[in-house]
């Protein structure tokens, strides 16, 4: 590693840049201030965004320095297929958004939270159980990126792992504290702009650099039979098909996507989630090559550690100037998920925290809900600076939340299309859920025998909810049920007596199975169905100038769910 230490920028270099790239963001967060901030412009900018700023907010959201360091380890573990599972099923996820997020815009087109919409929709239960899975999600991810940074700034220069998270975590939190959601989706369009060229230039530099194509045919030997092997069993079963599983549950459960999707104009839904569907298969995959080459190369990892491929790769191959731009990008493909996480922490907190079970939506201040905001973004970086000492594995943290979500999708959904889902349908779906995938994902239980049996079979009707779902948004319930029992049929005589022996994939696929089959059957024998119209009258602007006439149209409109999670007596959200 002689020369990785030759790499290493001096402290007043990393310096330099670290002000010039959050200086740079900072001014542009200045310059879209406002003296009298508005509340409701600080969690979803007005609900007009345009398309090249949605599409790139999209983009920069999704591409993290986490899914580029996941990426490259997934490359590094499984060989050349897998920087193609891991970035292919999360582009084609951000695909599979846009039919959802035209429906849930129809029916709640002035939201800030899909946790405000369950609560109009079922009462407060749901409400908060969406509200609390979306706080611990972004504070891993928060977490996550600031691993990243840390361990970034440690490799190449002088200042320690501690350093680089304090950096990069006061750095973000300069920006986005000032103006918010609007901060986040502006700096993210210059983000990516940056990391699509930097991504253009040194991915294939360092290609060059380390004698390809002549390294995969010197290095063959490096790699086992199944890392060697582009349709890999053990890549699919192991990293491409849990991903599959996971991704899907974060385009639905994660609040930093579902801000951008009621922030962007209703009428350009569609083409903002293709764009960011190119735009991210193309950069991750790009960067996770990497990962493919250090494995052929023989390349051993700092300290043993897979997060330090990329920024080791970047130091050992890069010139001073590439490595400079290299710096940059990752730093800003972290910046722009980390700030996407602060601006969803701080309007859950703001909407459904204070606005709705604090204050009441009435009689919410804005100037009260601007300052919970900050304040929560405060405290979220505390935290997130706090738990990334740990230094966890940054591939097993994704592949957790996005299964921890899994639970959540089928209730979510169904509460946008079917009207007989109950708020105690939805809560117990969920809960029921996870008492069943932390077990199975944890191994707190033998899988051996009969309940191995079991695992499986929910495993497989697992398997038909997420390609029915999948299915469903695009082609219909008809379709969507063809495909998913197909599924089942299909996929059941070779999962049923071993898919149980795959831990990450099976807590996935029993999250959905569990969920979906609770969330039916008690759904299924309810009676009355809900009014929809209903959603749009209880969510909407909490700033004055709006309230006024939302509090009209609300003393209007029927009540807002119960508590309890069933409508209100008196026939209110029935047809």
């Amino acid at each position: 590693m002689g020369e990785l230490e030759t790499a290493q920028f001096s402290a007043l270099v990393v310096v330099g840049l670290l002000v010039f790239f959050y200086g740079g963001t900072f001014l542009i967060s200045t310059r879209i201030g406002k003296k009298e901030e508005n509340a409701d412009g600080y969690m979803t900018a007005g609900n007009n965004i345009g398309f090249g700023i949605s599409a790139a907010s999209m983009t920069a959201t999704w591409i993290w320095a986490s899914s580029m360091y996941a990426s490259a380890t997934s490359g590094y573990t499984y060989g050349i297929s897998g920087p193609i599972h891991y970035g292919l099923w999360g582009a084609l996820m951000i695909l599979f958004i846009y039919p959802f997020g035209k429906r849930i815009r129809a029916v709640a087109p002035k939201a800030h939270t899909l946790a405000e919409v369950m609560y109009a929709r079922h009462g407060r239960s749901s409400q908060l159980m969406l509200a609390g899975s979306n706080i611990v999600g972004s504070l891993i991810s928060l977490m996550s990126n600031f691993i990243a940074g840390g361990v970034l700034i440690s490799m190449l220069s002088p200042f320690t792992f501690t350093q680089g998270v304090f950096a990069v975590a006061a750095g973000v939190l300069l920006y986005t504290l000032w103006s918010g959601f609007r901060a986040s989706v502006l700096t993210d369009f210059v983000q990516v702009v940056a990391m699509l060229g930097a991504v253009a230039v040194i991915v294939p530099f360092i290609f060059l650099a380390a004698d390809f194509p002549a390294a995969f045919e010197t290095g063959a030997g490096n790699l086992t039979a199944e890392q060697g092997n582009f349709f890999s069993s053990t890549a699919f079963m192991e990293q491409g098909a849990p991903y599959i599983a996971a991704v899907l549950a974060y385009a639905i459960g994660n609040q930093t996507i579902a801000q951008r999707l009621f922030a962007v104009k209703a009428s350009l839904i569609k083409p903002t989630f293709l764009t960011a569907t190119v735009g991210y298969g193309a950069m991750v995959i790009g960067v996770g090559m990497l990962g493919v080459l250090a494995l052929y190369l023989g390349y051993e990892p700092v300290g043993g550690d897979v997060n330090n491929i990329i920024p080791g790769m970047a130091a050992e191959y890069l010139p001073p100037v590439l490595l400079a731009l290299f710096f940059i990008m990752i730093v800003g493909a972290l910046s722009s998920t980390a700030d996407s996480d602060l601006a969803a922490l701080s309007s859950i907190m703001m909407a459904d925290v204070y606005g709705q079970n604090v204050a009441g939506k009435e009689k919410a201040n804005p100037r009260t809900m601007l300052l919970v905001g900050r304040i929560t973004m405060v405290v979220a970086t505390a935290a997130a600076v706090a738990f990334a000492s740990l230094q966890l594995n940054i591939l097993d943290l994704l592949v957790f939340v996005g299964a921890l979500w899994g639970a959540l999708v089928f209730p979510v959904l169904a509460s946008f299309y079917w009207d007989k889902v109950t708020g105690k349908a939805f809560t117990t779906s969920v809960v029921a859920a996870l008492a069943v995938f932390l077990p199975v994902r944890f191994g707190w239980i033998p899988v051996d025998g009969l309940f191995g049996i079991v695992v499986d079979v929910l495993s497989v009707v697992g398997i038909g909810v997420v390609l029915g779902l999948m299915v469903f948004g695009f082609f219909g319930a008809k379709a969507a049920k063809i495909v998913g029992v197909a599924a089942v049929v299909v996929s059941a005589p070779f999962a049923v007596g071993s898919l149980h022996e795959y831990a990450t994939l099976c807590g996935s696929l029993v999250a959905y199975s569990v969920s979906t089959i609770v969330c039916w059957a008690m759904s299924a024998r309810h009676r009355e169905g809900f009014d929809f119209a209903l959603i749009a009258q209880r969510t909407g602007d909490f700033d004055d100038g709006d309230s006024a006439a939302a509090a009209g149209a609300d003393a209007a409109a029927p009540a807002a769910p119960a508590a309890d999670g069933d409508p209100e007596p008196a026939g209110t959200g029935t047809k």
